[in-house]
């Protein structure tokens, strides 16, 4: 029997296989994404060059994602974890 996902299924599943991607045209440099980091990643440089927050300790939790006054963070689906399984 197949159950249409929630969307809050889908986040969760978005979170663990996906990672913060920013808008470098839209950051304002306000730092607020890297103050509300729980584990200190300096997300605004990553805005900032334009680079995904691939850092190995993100947790993805997305208090920057949220945080971010102009919404210039989201999360973005990857294949790392995926690979293989299909």
């Amino acid at each position: 029997m197949n159950f249409p996902l929630s969307h809050e299924t889908h986040h969760v599943q978005t979170l663990a296989t996906g990672h913060v991607v920013p808008e470098p045209e839209r950051c304002i440099q306000c730092g607020i994404c890297s103050f509300n980091c729980p584990i200190g990643i300096d997300v605004r440089l990553h805005a900032w060059l334009g680079k995904p927050v691939a850092d190995s300790y993100c947790l993805t939790c997305g208090e920057c994602v949220e945080r971010c006054p102009r919404g210039v963070l989201h999360f973005e689906k990857t294949g790392l974890f995926l690979e293989g399984k299909e």
